[in-house]
């Protein structure tokens, strides 16, 4: 009897012994996941705050780049400046009327800022007209003074009447074998109206005269100014027109 109530009573003990155990556990179990709970919380309300800040912000600040270093996009505009100025047209004075590039008669493109340092008769030709003896007169004044810094520049063109019909090859031949022309010829062109190249719109502009008919002469200095409109019968070894261009000549400036 004394024995099964001692074992009765070592039972009871270890059973109270393992309440306590699984109770202690039990409380643990639930203070960790009291804290667990608190802390996933507190992180959802950092979160939930942070996205408040950011959404109340403007959004050009919230994509904007850091700002560029000021000294690197210094160098950069002054890098691209000068690739711009190195091909870029050149700078030339508004009345200066050298700054083209025009095809010889034979196809060749000529930069006419070439002449430069010459003075210029610029002569607009023709085959068929009755002035087209003046290449004779042209040829032999070309001749005499090219020598001393003189050149004439002639263009053929069709607009007085058409009497320019022909194709280039066929002009250069004409003044070739017509008239031994030796001084630079370029391919045709339009002199006049809405359509004249923009050599004779400049010629044109700077002496507000355009050519009245063929063989209209324009006198350049070494500069590369127009300097005056010739009419057209004037000759080209009229003792005024040859007055002018020694002067010229004889100027350095």
């Amino acid at each position: 009897m004394t024995r099964q109530f001692q074992t009765r009573q070592g039972i009871g003990l270890v059973s109270v012994f393992v309440a306590m155990v699984c109770g202690v556990i039990i409380t643990g179990l639930g203070i960790s996941s009291v804290y667990f709970i608190k802390a996933s919380t507190l992180e959802k309300q950092a979160i939930a705050q942070a996205d408040i800040a950011i959404n109340n912000q403007q959004p050009s600040a919230v994509l904007a780049e850091p700002p560029a270093d000021e000294h690197n996009g210094a160098e950069d505009t002054k890098e691209a400046h000068q690739m711009h100025d190195q091909f870029a047209p050149p700078k030339v004075a508004p009345d200066f009327v050298l700054g083209f590039k025009m095809p010889l008669i034979n196809g060749k493109s000529q930069p006419l800022d070439a002449y430069k340092g010459k003075v210029i008769l610029i002569v607009n030709v023709a085959s068929k007209c009755g002035l087209t003896p003046q290449y004779q007169a042209l040829e032999k004044l070309y001749r005499a003074r090219k020598k001393e810094g003189f050149v004439i520049l002639g263009f053929p063109s069709n607009n007085f009447n058409g009497q320019e019909p022909g194709t280039n090859h066929e002009i250069a031949l004409f003044c070739k074998e017509k008239y031994d022309v030796t001084f630079p010829m370029f391919s045709k062109i339009s002199v006049k109206g809405e359509n004249r190249h923009a050599l004779y719109k400049k010629l044109t502009e700077r002496t507000g005269k355009e050519p009245t008919w063929n063989f209209s002469k324009y006198l350049v200095d070494r500069q590369g100014r127009v300097v005056e409109m010739i009419d057209p019968r004037t000759k080209p070894d009229d003792p005024k027109l040859l007055e002018k261009i020694e002067k010229l000549i004889a100027s350095k400036g």
